[in-house]
């Protein structure tokens, strides 16, 4: 009785590859809804924020170093708490024809 031996060319490894590159597919297809959750937040990095606002990647410099947005940077990775984003769109919303 011996034991088989699992390479790239097996039908088991093929279709797990086959099922992690599916995964991965959705998960790029819809990267604001996976994000990570950490102790109740939702964290947006750099790329999605300005993505989101449609915002460049300068504006959310200039926006940071005048204190307007709040954000978190951890080993060179900028990180904004979705919550914070929120609660400052909502302070700045400007009503039309009360």
């Amino acid at each position: 009785m011996g034991q088989q031996v699992l390479n790239k060319d097996s039908n088991e490894v093929k279709r797990f590859i086959e099922a992690m590159e599916g995964i991965s597919k959705m998960l790029d297809a819809n990267p604001l809804i996976y994000r990570l959750i950490l102790d109740g937040n939702r964290y947006i990095t750099e790329q999605e924020l300005s993505k989101a606002l449609k915002i460049t990647k300068r504006t959310l410099i200039e926006y940071r170093m005048n204190g307007k947005l709040p954000y978190y940077k951890i080993g060179g990775k900028i990180l904004y708490k979705e919550q914070d984003i929120i609660e400052i769109l909502e302070r700045n919303k400007v009503l039309v024809f009360e």
